[in-house]
């Protein structure tokens, strides 16, 4: 059947072209393909950010601690302050504030954190909404060519391969497509989701120990 219907709609020896075969589709197709290239470039951006603010000094702590342990404070804000991450940043506002009372060093760090997390969050939700919006367009685009093999036919007043052919090149094209983009706007999605939530983890591992050292110098 799906080589009569090949052979129905590609002439024998020609061989379609993956943009002539995107054609096919119809007009469902192209906000399909905006939806692709937005997720595309929502993925590469979101990822390269991330990346930027998260890559840091493994020993960042380890510094700190031994700048508090001094008791140079100065010393622990300029070695802060070169390291231009989340949580350099994040420590460096409560750093800031060191001397003033316990609350308001954690509200201060604590309003830090949410920024910097809310940073990487940017525009996430964007790749949300395609994953939804993605695989619908395919189902419209499903409909439209199945009313297109009716219609075509009750003009023709015919049922042949030819006639049904093209409508279920749109159909299957469409749906395809649809899913496609739509599972790779859902994975995306919840990787960052999932590399955001591993940058709190270590966050607050890192807020804990910075918390500590003031609270407690000397251990």
């Amino acid at each position: 059947m799906i080589l009569q219907i090949t052979q129905a709609v590609t002439p024998a020896g020609e061989e379609l072209s993956i943009f002539e075969l995107i054609m096919k589709g119809g007009a469902v197709m192209i906000p399909i393909l905006l939806l692709s290239l937005a997720s595309i470039y929502l993925v590469v951006e979101r990822y390269l950010y991330i990346k930027s603010v998260t890559k840091g000094r493994k020993d960042l702590m380890t510094h700190i601690k031994r700048y508090l342990l001094a008791g140079d404070i100065k010393g622990a804000k300029a070695f802060a302050a070169q390291e231009n991450s989340a949580i350099g940043k994040i420590i460096s506002s409560g750093l800031d504030h060191v001397g003033k009372p316990v609350k308001e060093i954690e509200s201060m760090i604590e309003l830090a954190a949410n920024i910097e997390v809310a940073e990487m969050e940017k525009n996430t939700g964007y790749l949300g909404i395609i994953a939804g919006i993605a695989p619908m367009l395919g189902f419209v685009g499903t409909i439209s060519g199945i009313i297109r093999i009716f219609y075509e036919i009750s003009l023709s007043d015919n049922i042949s391969i030819g006639i049904i052919a093209g409508g279920l090149y749109e159909k299957m094209i469409t749906s395809g497509s649809g899913l496609i983009v739509g599972v790779i706007a859902y994975s995306a999605y919840h990787l960052i989701n999932q590399r955001i939530s591993r940058f709190s983890r270590e966050m607050q591992k890192d807020v804990f120990e910075f918390m500590r050292s003031i609270l407690s110098p000397a251990s």
